[in-house]
């Protein structure tokens, strides 16, 4: 029996973007960017598609990329299928558009995935580059009862269950789960594969399932958000230089070290 790996995969602003088109919407409170800048996966999520891909090489395996969000990039969202993943299903709705609220999030994955009948694992990137939370996957893993192992660097499945070799501060441990384990993986684990020709040629061809709201039967009280965005801005840079002078270098110096001292700085 194919193992089902499903990979979580968020669309984001491109993060290469130039920092003169980056734009903030005040009333809003949202980033608004140019039509002529498409959004991306996000990197680390990425990484994720590479991770089940891995698996799959080494054993028959299903992969189904789930993504939650209000307007997709279909060419974008694409990419994960032209990299060797299976399905793609993309949670649509405007009632999805509190992206910062982690918990919406989760609560809206989770139910995709008891809808499509659970997954032996689940994958996901370590963090998305737009709010850099890193908190969706430990949401679907405790809304599911499932193990997870954060900032893997090596994923394999054997004998029922996750082996994963995961960063820590002084190199690396292996831990081991029973499945079904989430995993969420960094860019230790290595440089996602690009999509080949033929890879690229069969996305074109598959339709993604578009789920909205009412498809999934999620309850009002599961989409009100816990975290209220109060503003967001982009931080104002104010800085000054003051040129110290003397009549040689070591007056210089003398001048800087009693302006140091008064700052109390030394």
């Amino acid at each position: 029996m194919a193992l089902r790996i499903a990979v979580l995969a968020k669309q984001v602003i491109d993060p290469e973007m130039p920092m003169a088109a980056f734009q903030i919407n005040a009333s809003a409170k949202r980033v608004e960017t140019p039509a002529t800048i498409p959004p991306v996966v996000n990197g680390f999520d990425e990484n994720a598609v590479e991770a089940a891909l891995q698996i799959k090489d080494s054993q028959e395996a299903a992969i189904t990329v789930i993504s939650s969000g209000t307007e997709f990039a279909l060419d974008v969202m694409k990419k994960p299928l032209s990299m060797g993943a299976d399905e793609l299903v993309l949670l649509q709705d405007e009632a999805f558009a509190n992206t910062i609220d982690s918990f919406v999030t989760a609560q809206v994955l989770a139910t995709a995935i008891r809808k499509l009948d659970g997954f032996d694992l689940i994958i996901c990137g370590r963090q998305a580059s737009d709010w850099d939370n890193a908190q969706v996957p430990l949401g679907v893993a405790e809304i599911l009862g499932l193990s997870c192992v954060a900032l893997g660097k090596k994923v394999e499945v054997t004998g029922g269950k996750a082996v994963v070799e995961r960063i820590t501060p002084d190199g690396f441990e292996v831990v081991e789960a029973p499945l079904p384990a989430l995993v969420t993986v960094s860019n230790e684990l290595g440089q996602p594969r690009y999509p080949t020709l033929r890879g690229i040629m069969a996305a074109t061809r598959k339709q993604p399932t578009i789920w909205s709201a009412a498809d999934l039967g999620v309850e009002a009280g599961h989409l009100q958000p816990r975290v209220t965005l109060l503003d967001l801005f982009v931080p104002e840079r104010n800085q000054q230089c003051e040129i110290i002078e003397g009549e040689d270098a070591a007056d210089a110096g003398r001048q800087l070290a009693f302006k140091l001292r008064e700052a109390k700085l030394l």
